[in-house]
């Protein structure tokens, strides 16, 4: 499928993006083009891997990676696919000293008809284009590298397995590759894409539930700061925390914000709770994105549907640990779960706050809606039919 017959479609898919400033727009480039795609087959297939055997997620990587890169001076290059190799990185490179960095996250899914298919692939690249913009690297045209990013995936569908809970994961990344110390705007970068078919993030099924750290002195992100964008600078400092609550029984961490302690993501996921509101309204709320929140495409996935069924109030708005022990306390919470690419949908049943266990009755709950969400989810990224949420590769 060529990249201009999907042009319309992805028009009408992906959202403009204003542009952020960096000096006077000197990381603006030339665009490169899904119709110059380069082809290198590898000599060396590897074995894949058998239906029976475990996918352990991020450790198995495919045969082929995409690959770009830009100048200042040049502008892109052809995009190419070629084998999976290491990449050769200078010393000084950028983004290894200043975190001039960023990725994406988004799979590809076999369905019960043998056709693979992306799950919202747009969503992903307004988020990337955004980010790139944010870091000052350069931009690009979006539906190019969608188009770059389908033909990986088709040269690579063997690999996508077959099963529930079961896909292709898709890792985007953009690096500044300025061979420099000093920090500016990159006159060199590599954006990439490599592959690996994945099962289940966490140990244990979908359905198994976590427990949460809720510490109010470790901050995930703040007013102002860029923890609304998918930067690889976010992520590395939460590993201290991940490892404390590991220490102290629990699977994830609940990222607390300002001094009325706000609610904001859990570990790598955004937060859902489905309670009773205290003005009696059965209600789904999730935390707004107001520049703290990570635009997760599942969280949007998730109010979509929600929204679309009509029968409880679906709410963006802020939610303090306080208000959260007060329902728990008046029995009003049902659910708490947090959603993610890599988890889809994982339920909470406890939260570890100043010393207590806090028990959530999630599971006591079914728990109901976080089920008709893996079910809904299931039926369109497994499903044999066409569905707009779906790119076909």
């Amino acid at each position: 499928m060529a990249a201009a017959a999907l042009g319309q479609i992805w028009a009408r898919k992906l959202l403009p993006v204003p542009w952020l400033l960096c000096g006077p727009r000197r990381c603006a480039s030339s665009n490169f083009k899904a119709a110059d795609l380069q082809m290198q087959m590898t000599q060396e297939p590897q074995k894949k891997p058998s239906p029976s055997e475990p996918l352990v997620f991020g450790k198995m990587f495919t045969d082929h990676m995409l690959m770009v890169e830009w100048s200042g001076t040049k502008g892109w290059g052809q995009p190419r696919i070629q084998p999976f190799q290491n990449l050769t990185l200078h010393p000084a490179c950028s983004a290894l000293h200043y975190s001039l960095q960023l990725f994406e996250g988004l799979k590809a899914y076999r369905g019960r008809d043998q056709q693979v298919r992306l799950f919202r692939p747009w969503l992903n690249m307004d988020r990337m284009l955004r980010s790139a913009q944010r870091l000052c690297l350069p931009t690009f045209d979006k539906a190019e590298l969608l188009e770059c990013i389908r033909r990986l995936v088709e040269v690579e569908k063997d690999w996508v397995p077959e099963g529930a809970g079961t896909s292709l994961y898709v890792r985007p990344v953009l690096i500044g590759n300025e061979p420099t110390l000093g920090i500016g705007c990159v006159t060199q970068a590599l954006l990439f894409v490599i592959l690996c078919p994945v099962g289940s993030y966490f140990l244990g099924d979908s359905m198994t539930p976590v427990s949460l750290l809720a510490d109010p002195k470790f901050i995930r992100a703040w007013m102002g700061g860029v923890g609304d964008y998918k930067l690889g600078g976010n992520y590395g400092p939460t590993v201290l925390l991940q490892r404390e609550a590991q220490k102290k029984g629990c699977e994830q961490v609940l990222w607390l914000y300002g001094p009325d302690q706000q609610l904001t993501e859990v570990g790598n996921m955004n937060i859902f709770i489905y309670w009773t509101h205290k003005d009696g309204v059965l209600e789904l709320v999730t935390p707004p994105l107001d520049g703290i929140i990570l635009p997760g495409v599942v969280r949007q996935s998730l109010l979509d549907l929600a929204q679309s069924w009509g029968e409880f109030r679906v709410a963006e708005r802020k939610i303090t640990m306080k208000e959260l022990l007060q329902a728990l306390e008046e029995r009003r919470v049902r659910e708490i779960f947090g959603s993610g690419t890599a988890c889809q949908v994982c339920p909470v049943h406890q939260i570890l706050y100043e010393g207590k266990h806090v028990h959530i009755p999630t599971m006591e709950h079914g728990p109901e809606l976080i089920l008709r969400f893996q079910k809904e989810l299931r039926a369109i990224q497994y499903g044999t039919s066409a569905h707009e949420w779906m790119l076909a590769v």
